[in-house]
């Protein structure tokens, strides 16, 4: 069953999301992105995976809306802007509500949050062969390195390289005296 803090998480990220599309100005919905960010973070982090909330705190709440942000500061501000209704094309909203009541249907049969072996289908032959045979294949002593390095080291090495791209981007960015 869903947590009240879920829900309040939850309506948070969806409001900062739907805010965020809406906004005229530029900066308003930076600063909203950076609230929809932070909030699927933590999110992450209710939801028992530190490792994906951690990364996003870092590349989206962090480095995107520092990016965002110096582009705005490079570029000229148009100010004397009158406020304007939003226009939104209703058969293309209704699409997206279908779409999304339709992915909520899945909801229920996904495996409660922290189910154990016989309750989740993510507990089968092909874990435990990770958790039982990890040291002897890798000589690894805890289970998510040997994983994470010798297992799915392609993957692992692909995120360190975007991870690493984006922290060159920002440095780049903010040593051409953008916040001077």
């Amino acid at each position: 069953m869903i947590t009240p803090i879920e829900a309040g998480l939850l309506v948070f990220i969806v409001a900062t999301a739907v805010m965020t599309a809406l906004l005229r100005d530029v900066l308003a919905a930076i600063i909203v992105f950076g609230g929809y960010s932070l909030g699927m973070a933590i999110l992450w982090i209710v939801l028992q995976a530190p490792d994906v909330g951690l990364t996003e705190a870092a590349v989206g709440a962090g480095v995107m809306t520092v990016l965002f942000l110096a582009t705005i500061a490079r570029t000229t501000r148009l100010t004397g802007l009158e406020a304007t209704t939003v226009d939104v094309n209703l058969p293309a909203a209704a699409l997206c509500v279908v779409f999304v009541l339709a992915v909520l249907t899945t909801v229920p049969a996904l495996p409660a949050v922290g189910a154990g072996p016989g309750e989740n289908p993510a507990f089968g032959e092909i874990s435990e062969y990770y958790v039982e045979e990890a040291y002897d294949d890798t000589h690894v002593e805890n289970v998510v390195t040997a994983v994470l390095v010798a297992y799915r080291g392609f993957d692992t090495f692909g995120e360190a390289t975007v991870v690493f791209a984006a922290g060159v981007g920002v440095l780049a960015v903010l040593r051409r005296g953008v916040f001077e």
